[in-house]
């Protein structure tokens, strides 16, 4: 199994203004946007959020990962090309030179991927080996479908934040039937406590790579992975719902580095 790091992102939220009681360190890469290098801990302990998201993928049978970076990111290669060369998985990058949008993201894996089934996730997002077992023992593409009521009893993310994300429509055999990116209230006041949503955590085989070619942009000027995703089932491939239950850890802006911290605080990492 493949696996593919989305870390191209700007890091805009990152940089925002937040707590003061980051380490120099971490406000350091605080105000670069380097969300994904965020140490995690402290003094010789911390180490980068993204070390995490790494060892989560090899804890479920990715035996290749490839991260998606910006040209400029050399921290991350140095450090994985490097400093801290994974024993347990294959490393490629793949560069995507603007940050255009996930589904460009994705796009951007290709040739790295090849025509293998591979799993993508978010760089600031750590999602519970739970579903991300489920999405690599499915034998074709699917994606992890969580409850809000979950997220925000079991995760560092507020209500109103994932009043925002991507809402989930299966039908009774659990197929996905659409996704609605950014939905308004109204929709998501419409789908109530059975509301499920997504967490951009996926699994693909290749033909979603004509699908991110061929994408409009969004209202935001990007290429998105779930209209992506929706262009795919249209052209009639199918994929499966997994339901999954929390944590996932969210690292976007300055005040969830202490919480994510606390999190992951004596967890063991093996790159």
């Amino acid at each position: 199994m493949t696996g593919v790091v989305l870390a191209r992102g700007a890091g805009r939220r990152m940089r925002e203004p937040g707590p003061a009681d980051l380490t120099p360190a971490q406000a350091a890469a605080a105000s670069a946007g380097r969300k994904v290098m965020m140490p995690i801990g402290s003094g010789i302990e911390a180490r980068p959020f993204l070390d995490y998201v790494l060892a989560s993928l090899a804890d479920v049978g990715c035996d290749r990962i490839a991260i998606v970076v910006a040209p400029d990111q050399d921290d991350v290669r140095d450090r994985y090309a490097r400093t801290m060369r994974p024993s347990r998985f294959e490393l490629l990058f793949a560069e995507q030179p603007q940050p255009s949008g996930t589904a460009h993201a994705v796009l951007a894996a290709e040739r790295a991927v090849g025509g293998a089934a591979f799993l993508v996730v978010n760089a600031d997002n750590l999602y519970p080996r739970a579903a991300l077992a489920a999405l690599a023992a499915l034998d074709g593409p699917g994606l992890p479908a969580f409850s809000p009521a979950n997220l925000v009893a079991t995760s560092n993310i507020s209500a109103d934040r994932i009043a925002a994300f991507a809402l989930i429509e299966a039908d009774d055999d659990g197929w996905l039937r659409r996704i609605i990116e950014k939905p308004d209230g109204s929709i998501v006041a419409a789908h109530g406590a059975a509301a499920l949503v997504s967490m951009n955590a996926w699994r693909f085989d290749d033909r979603i790579f004509a699908a991110c070619r061929d994408v409009a942009r969004s209202a935001r000027g990007e290429y998105e992975l779930p209209e992506a995703v929706g262009l795919t089932l249209s052209r009639g491939v199918r994929f499966r719902v997994s339901l999954a239950e929390g944590p996932v850890l969210d690292l976007s802006r300055q005040a969830d580095v202490a919480a994510v911290s606390r999190r992951l605080a004596g967890c063991e990492v093996r790159l």
